[in-house]
Parts: C-alpha cells; structure tokens; sequence
C-alpha cells in the first residue's frame, strides 16, 4: 500500500516537475499574462461559486465554509488563510532558509497583535496614560498606519533581543528556548494587567478607517472581504521582498549556514551575524501577521496565542516545503482551510492532523513542494542511508 502512494507521489512530481518546466520556457510576455490572470483569481476568490448577483455555481460554491450547516463567513476564512500564508513566509525564512527551527514564533505574532492593541485602542491602559500625561482628549490615540510601523519595529527588536543570547545554541537546544520565549510573552500578557489588561483582553483596537463604528463604510466587522484583499496584498509585497532576499547575498548566506555553519565561517560567512538577520526578519513578518490580525479582530486576549498554534506555524513549513515560499503558502492554506471546511469532524481534528503529520513525514519528509535544494539533499541521505550496510 505504502509503495503505491509512493508511486502515486513520484508521478505527482514528475507531474509538478514538467510544469514548472514549461512555465519557465515561456516568453516573458505570457509569463505576464499568466501572472495577472493568477492575481485575478485571488482577489476574486470572495465570489468563488457565489457571484455578486447571488448567482450560485454548482461545485464551486460548495468549496466555501459557509456552504456548509454552522460554516464560518467564507471571506473570513480567507483572511485566515492569508494571514497564515504571511506567517508561513515568515518562518520559512528562519526555518527554511536560515535552518533554525522557532518553536516560539507565537511570541512575535502576539507583539504585533498587542502593538496595534496597546497604542491604537482608546480602551488600552497605555493610550489612557499618555492621555492623562500629556493632556489629550479622552478619544486619542495613535494612527493605525503609526501602529503598524510600531508593530515592525517592535517585533524585530524582540528578535534581535531574543536571538543574540540564543542563536550560539543549535538543533534542540534552539528550539526549547525560542519555545519558552513563546510561552513568556503569552504568561506577560496575561500577568501584566496594568499594561495589557490581562485575562480581559483590550477591546476597540482600530482598523484603516479607525476603531471600530458602524461609520466605518469599508473595514467593518461585518464584511471581511477588504479585510481579505488588504491581507493578500501585504502578502503579495512580502512575498516579493523575501524573494529578492533569498536570491541576495543575505539570501545566498542563509543558505550557507543552513547547510554548514562551521564551513560557512570558513569561507568567510558569519553565521551569527546572518542568523540574527534572519531572526528579525522572521519577527518582523510575524508583527505585521499578528497586527492584521488584531485590526481585523478588533479585540485580543492572552488565551489567543497558545502554544498549540506555534507548532501549528511549523507544520505548515513542514508540510507545505521547508524552504520553498509556494509550498508553504500551500501548507498554510491547507492547514486553515480543511479544518474550517470539514467542521463535522471538528471533535477529530487533532487526531486527523497528528496521522497527517505522521503520513506525510513518512511518504513524503521534504513536503508537498519542497524547494529543488532540499528535495536533492533527501535524496543524497536516502541514497547514503541505502549504501551504509554494503560498507559495514
């Protein structure tokens, strides 16, 4: 059985591979066009199966969460989606790239999400000091786009600060620390109510057009479909500026310490300097994740950044394809779509996820689209693990 999945896999490959083949022989011009026409689909992925008229199209609407009994807003999910498809680029560069595993990358998507709460809700007990000291009006508050530079900034500061102690470890070691730095910043915001307001979460966290009103004519609480294009155009930027990255000196570092810190320091390259980049550049992509998130909320509370979505951030790297920015876009949307999708099976989730972990770890270990790198240096190992006995 296990030897026809695989069989399947290596044609789905093959299938993947001449594709990818193809596309790169076209003429720029129809490379273009296919680009756009890409774009179009995903803005317009709001009206999948249902038009603006209400016309419904069979098949296609019952790809939508709400096409189902208790389904959630079917643009709401797609908000979902494109906000873990950010974080996923986002660790994609500190695990994929830079080949340090975050266990803790919760921690970064809370201070994004407590930035835009803390300096742009007029409920929040920062904004209330300042309005007592320095005399403003009780309806003051900092700028949504103000709180968004906050939000960068403030992350890839965590990340440095985080990773200057921490980046001499490796491997495990890593790991257990960026893991407790989750937790830290999670027990901060629930302990801290002077700052944070702890357990009770602080409510009228704005949005573009300001807190949250029924005024507001675009970026409602209701309709999520600006929300949605807001998010995937974010995505759309960053996905551009972690390409020119990747294929940077800074990019071409990365991968050198990836695959070997001890040579890389030989040849020139110092990894702490390059890991400690990558780390805030993760950080700064997980902000801005967690402040879209907290604007399109509207309120947050402690209990929303747990652990269990930490690694659920890692799976979809290591099931969408360490290392390759489409895989682990896919591996997000997968991970926040089917769950969504199937809610009969909500009770079963975790049990689903644990034997999908487990399935695709063992028939498929370099993910659904790994990058052409990793996918070749799975198979030297395989290769390698295969030729041990005959040496013994």
């Amino acid at each position: 059985m296990i030897d026809k999945i695989r069989t399947a896999d290596r044609r789905r490959v093959g299938f993947l591979t001449s594709i990818g083949e193809r596309w790169q022989a076209l003429p720029k011009w129809q490379k273009a066009i296919g680009v756009v026409a890409l774009l179009v689909f995903v803005y317009s992925l709001p009206y999948l199966g249902k038009l603006p008229g209400g016309l419904m199209v069979p098949g296609l609407n019952d790809l939508r969460t709400d096409s189902i009994e208790g389904g959630n807003n079917w643009a709401g999910v797609l908000f979902v989606c494109a906000i873990y498809v950010l974080v996923a680029i986002g660790l994609n560069v500190v695990v994929g790239l830079a080949g340090l595993l975050d266990l803790g990358y919760i921690g970064f998507f809370a201070i994004g999400a407590y930035s835009v709460a803390l300096f742009g809700s007029v409920n929040s007990p920062v904004v209330k000091w300042i309005q007592q000291e320095f005399d403003l009006p009780p309806t003051w508050a900092v700028t949504w786009g103000i709180c968004l530079l906050i939000a960068i900034v403030l992350t890839m500061i965590s990340g440095v600060l985080l990773g200057w102690p921490t980046l001499r470890l490796r491997g495990d070691y890593l790991a257990i620390v960026t893991l407790g730095f989750g937790e830290i910043i999670r027990i901060v915001a629930r302990n801290a109510t002077g700052v944070t307001n702890g357990p009770v979460g602080i409510s009228a966290i704005p949005g573009p057009e300001g807190a949250p009103s029924a005024d507001n004519k675009v970026f409602g609480l209701i309709d999520a479909k600006p929300w949605y294009w807001l998010a995937i155009t974010f995505v759309l930027l960053m996905v551009i500026v972690v390409r020119r990255l990747e294929h940077s000196r800074v990019g071409r570092a990365w991968l050198a310490v990836r695959e070997d810190e001890d040579a890389a320091a030989v040849m020139g390259v110092y990894p702490f300097k390059f890991k400690l980049w990558a780390f805030a550049m993760g950080a700064a992509l997980g902000g801005l994740a967690g402040f879209l998130f907290g604007s399109r909320n509207a309120f947050i509370d402690p209990t929303q950044f747990n652990a269990n979505l930490s690694i659920l951030f890692v799976a979809m790297v290591v099931v969408g394809g360490s290392g390759n920015m489409l895989g682990v876009s896919l591996g997000a949307v997968l991970l926040a779509y089917l769950p969504e999708r199937f809610r009969d099976f909500a009770d079963y989730r975790w049990l689903v996820f644990g034997l999908a972990m487990v399935l695709v770890m063992i028939l498929r270990p370099q993910g659904l689209i790994p990058s052409r790198r990793r996918a070749r240096e799975l198979k030297d190992r395989a290769a390698e693990a295969e030729e041990a006995p005959a040496h013994v």
